[in-house]
């Protein structure tokens, strides 16, 4: 973890950018001694944020399962696959 203080990313904001990325951590900025903020590269953030965005989809079909709500196999892999074209 990657803690640094509410100075330090307003004196080397450049810095702490390059250490973003360069680490692919977040980094925790504390004010006052307490946490407040935390950055992260954006490619990293986006990143996250599709594998939540997926996990939610998971859980979604799990709880789907079961309660006894699902679909045929074919009709599943049609809506599965419906968006892979776009993001090709």
């Amino acid at each position: 973890m990657i803690i640094k203080s509410s100075t330090a990313l307003r004196n080397s904001y450049n810095e702490l950018s390059a250490l973003a990325k360069k680490t692919g951590q977040p980094i925790y900025i504390t004010k006052n001694g307490e946490g407040d903020t935390v950055i992260m590269n954006i490619n990293d953030f986006e990143r996250k944020e599709e594998e939540l965005k997926l996990r939610a989809k998971i859980l979604h079909a799990e709880q789907q399962r079961l309660s006894g709500d699902t679909m045929p196999f074919d009709e599943a892999m049609k809506e599965v696959t419906s968006g892979l074209d776009q993001h090709a």
